[in-house]
């Protein structure tokens, strides 16, 4: 049904999301830390960063509703 090279292919796919899934979730709970324990310093370019991205969650999510 599925040759090897499609189940390869889709098991790097899977094995690369996961890895950002989980260097983004553990950044988030660094964050969630750092912010429960008052240390919560955001820098100038760490905001940029979360700005840019939610700018671009917003315009994938409003290319996906037209």
């Amino acid at each position: 049904m599925f040759s090897k090279t499609d189940f390869w292919i889709g098991l790097a796919v899977g094995a690369v999301a996961g890895i950002f899934g989980y260097r983004f979730m553990q950044e988030r709970s660094q964050q969630l830390a750092a912010l429960e324990s008052g240390q919560a310093e955001l820098s100038v370019a760490e905001l940029q960063r979360q700005k840019e991205e939610l700018e671009d969650l917003i315009a994938a999510q409003s290319a996906m509703d037209k």
